[in-house]
């Protein structure tokens, strides 16, 4: 009866003794061994081989692969001397089938993963076997299929205080930086990655269309030009005006990154001819489609472009994968528009003339993305002063001031992004000025 609770002796054995059971149905992909492998390199290796007496595997192939991956020539083991050819047969199913049918709480997943990441910032939780998209729509939703753009109450800020920021000015927003400066002058690049490389990259380019009579609509909110691309430049222009920018996106990306590039209609030829001689690839072409139709002469415009490029040719990160991970995405993204009649849309329709989502900016970079890399968000300005300060600012570079940015999306996606950096993300950043 109590057999079970006899003592085991650990012995290190050399791996060359090791036999590994040939019927055993347990396949290892190379990519769990490497898993195995980071998991023994971190933690040590805890869980000991169990062999018969005469060193035939039991349990712990993987753990064996592994150990060889990292040139390790011994490795632990406990012998189970007294075990029966049957009773061997059928442990080597039951240890791996057994814990198969365990499951798992979500909410109390999502809560030890995220205290990780308070605990430390850039610990790697894959290393805990979960997949980067696994471990990121855990975090998001605590488990459950929520939204993670939902309307955070933001303290009033006074409209009326004097502009703060000028170009040039880069603000550290703890593990966030915001520069204000011309997207097409590659020394602004420099000074916001600090010689570093985004792995991916989400752009909002001006449309080169006038926002008076176009965007702004008849309404009580009415905003002013953009700095550069407001309508005023050629086909010609505008198309390099549109490469310029990219190459430096390239030349400060990873090779495989993937580039959103958000446009209108009206401009698809420019974007693809810019695009032709810089870009490897056009992955897709996603819709934003709205809700509500906002305006437009021959038909109401309800919907918005998001072209998917992709820099270089090495691997580029993919999770999304068919739905594998959880995250059921097609090209076509059904988001609310501004012109929706939801809580807080004038406020975000005062910041931006075009505002995007926030849940349409973070899911685009949880799709391609691994979590604490560096992404970086290239956005459009209107020609007027940035709007009135903000609070709770972590530091910033000009001494006795305080930015005059809104914060509400930068706070947004902080929060619904947690562990990930972002070194420019605030739609007042430039893109040419």
């Amino acid at each position: 009866m109590y057999e079970s609770l006899r003592s085991l002796k650990i012995e290190n054995m050399p791996i060359a003794q090791l036999r590994p059971h040939r019927g055993n149905p347990r396949t290892h992909s190379a990519k769990q061994v490497r898993q195995i492998a980071e998991s023994i390199r971190m933690f040590g290796f805890n869980n000991p081989i169990l062999v018969d007496q005469n060193g035939g595997v039991i349990a712990g192939h993987g753990r064996i692969l592994a150990a060889k991956l990292l040139g390790m020539s011994e490795v632990p083991t406990i012998r189970l001397d007294q075990i029966t050819e049957a009773q061997k047969r059928a442990y080597i199913i039951a240890d791996n089938r057994l814990a198969e049918n365990a499951g798992w709480d979500r909410e109390l997943l999502a809560l030890e993963l995220s205290y990780i990441t308070e605990l430390e910032i850039d610990f790697d939780l894959t290393i805990t076997g979960f997949e980067t998209a696994e471990i990121d729509l855990r975090l998001l939703t605590g488990g459950e299929n929520r939204s993670c753009d939902e309307v955070e109450q933001v303290p009033e800020i006074d409209r009326f205080k004097p502009s703060v920021t000028r170009t040039g000015d880069l603000w550290i927003l703890g593990s966030h930086r915001l520069l204000c400066a011309d997207s097409t002058d590659a020394r602004s690049f420099d000074h916001l990655l600090g010689g570093k490389q985004a792995d991916m990259v989400f752009i909002d380019p001006p449309y080169n269309v006038r926002i008076d009579g176009n965007v702004s609509g008849l309404g009580q909110i009415k905003h002013r030009e953009f700095a550069m691309a407001s309508g005023e430049m050629s086909e010609a222009k505008f198309t390099a005006f549109l490469n310029t920018a990219f190459r430096n996106l390239i030349a400060h990306s990873v090779d495989g990154s993937i580039h959103f590039v958000c446009m209108d209609w009206r401009h698809c030829f420019e974007v693809l001819s810019a695009a032709r001689d810089v870009y490897a690839e056009l992955k897709n072409l996603c819709v934003w489609n709205k809700d509500n139709g906002g305006m437009g002469s021959f038909y109401r415009s309800k919907h918005e472009l998001v072209f998917v490029f992709k820099n270089g040719t090495g691997l580029h990160i993919n999770n999304v994968e068919l739905d594998r991970y959880g995250r059921n995405r097609t090209n076509v993204w059904d988001y609310p528009g501004v012109n929706s009649l939801h809580q807080g849309r004038l406020e975000e329709l005062a910041m931006h003339p075009t505002v995007k989502p926030v849940a349409l900016v973070a899911d685009a970079i949880l799709d391609c993305s691994e979590t604490s890399r560096n992404h970086t968000g290239l956005l459009r300005r209107k020609r007027h002063k940035p709007h009135s300060r903000g609070e709770d600012w972590s530091a910033w570079e000009r001494d006795g001031t305080r930015p005059s940015l809104h914060r509400r999306h930068n706070k947004a996606v902080s929060k619904s992004l947690r562990g990930r950096r972002y070194p420019c993300f605030d739609r007042t950043n430039l893109f040419g000025d």
